[in-house]
């Protein structure tokens, strides 16, 4: 998973998310390197704890990104409309 700056993805996941998708926070542990998904939709933390190792991330330090999923028909043609050919 690709890593970004921590202000760089809230203003993505805010787009997304005013599109009409459900964004879930994703980075990556760096003690272990195991991949993390916040269970919270639409939330944005700075640490996470990691459910392989335990310890903690400093995730604004370190980059993040996320998981959008949406089954509204304007999320679907939006992301259509996103993808060039």
């Amino acid at each position: 998973m690709n890593l970004h700056p921590w202000g760089d993805v809230l203003a993505n996941a805010e787009r997304k998310i005013g599109q009409g998708w459900s964004i879930y926070q994703q980075w990556n542990c760096e003690h272990c390197g195991a991949k993390q998904t916040m269970p919270d939709k639409n939330i944005f933390y700075l640490r996470g704890k990691c459910e392989e190792c335990g310890k903690e991330t400093d995730i604004k330090k370190n980059g993040h990104n996320f998981m959008a999923t949406g089954s509204h028909p304007s999320a679907i043609e939006q992301l259509l409309k996103d993808v060039k050919p």
